[in-house]
C-alpha cells in the first residue's frame, strides 16, 4: 500500500471515529414517549422529578379556615350557661371572622354532658347556644345570620363518663351552614 493510500485509510478511520463519537454524544429530541405510568424503561424506574410544594393552608373563608384558624368550640362550666373568660377570645375571633365574611350563616349548637335529665339538658343547651349567639351579636354579627339549636346530651363529642369527657361535652359549637367558600 502506498503512502497516500495509508494516509487516506487513516483519515477515513479518524472521520468515522469522530462521527461515531458525535452520534453517541447527541441528546435525543424531546417528544411523546412513555409517561411515568408506562413502567420502567431500559434504564430502570424513573426517578421522580422535582415536586412543587403543596399549599396545605385552608382556603380563606372556608369551613376549614374557620375551624383551624378561629376555633368552633367554646366550653361551659357544670350547670352554667354564662360565657367563660377563656371562651371570649375564641368568640371574639369568631365575630371578627364572621364580620369579614358577611355571607356566612352559622348555627350555634348547645351541648351538655350526660348527667341530668333529657329535658333539663335540652333547656341548658338552648341557654348555652343563646349565650354564644348573644355574645357574637354584641360583637357586631347580625343575629339574623345566627340560628341556635340545643342537642342537650344527645350528641357528645367525647363518649367517656369522667370529668374530662364531661368538660368537653359541655360546649357551644359554632357550625357554618351557608356562605363559606
Amino acid at each position: 500500500m502506498s503512502f497516500d493510500a495509508k494516509r487516506a485509510v487513516r483519515l477515513a478511520l479518524i472521520v468515522a471515529a469522530t462521527a461515531s463519537m458525535a452520534a453517541c454524544a447527541s441528546k435525543p429530541k424531546p417528544g411523546p414517549g412513555p409517561g411515568p405510568s408506562a413502567g420502567p424503561g431500559p434504564a430502570g424506574p424513573r426517578a421522580p422529578g422535582p415536586q412543587a410544594p403543596v399549599d396545605t393552608r385552608p382556603i380563606p373563608g372556608s369551613v376549614q379556615d374557620f375551624v383551624i384558624n378561629v376555633g368552633d368550640f367554646v366550653y361551659f362550666d357544670l350547670d352554667r350557661y354564662d360565657v367563660r373568660s377563656d371562651a371570649m377570645p375564641v368568640l371574639d375571633a369568631q365575630a371578627a371572622w364572621l364580620r369579614q365574611y358577611p355571607n356566612v350563616r352559622v348555627r350555634i349548637e348547645g351541648n351538655c354532658d350526660e348527667r341530668g335529665t333529657r329535658e333539663y339538658n335540652l333547656a341548658l343547651g338552648a341557654r348555652r347556644a343563646n349565650a354564644v349567639r348573644d355574645y357574637l351579636a354584641s360583637r357586631g354579627v347580625a343575629s339574623s345570620r345566627i340560628t341556635t339549636l340545643s342537642w342537650g346530651k344527645e350528641r357528645p363529642i367525647d363518649p367517656g363518663s369522667n370529668e374530662d369527657a364531661w368538660a368537653r361535652n359541655r360546649n357551644g359549637h359554632t357550625v357554618i351552614v351557608e356562605g363559606a367558600r
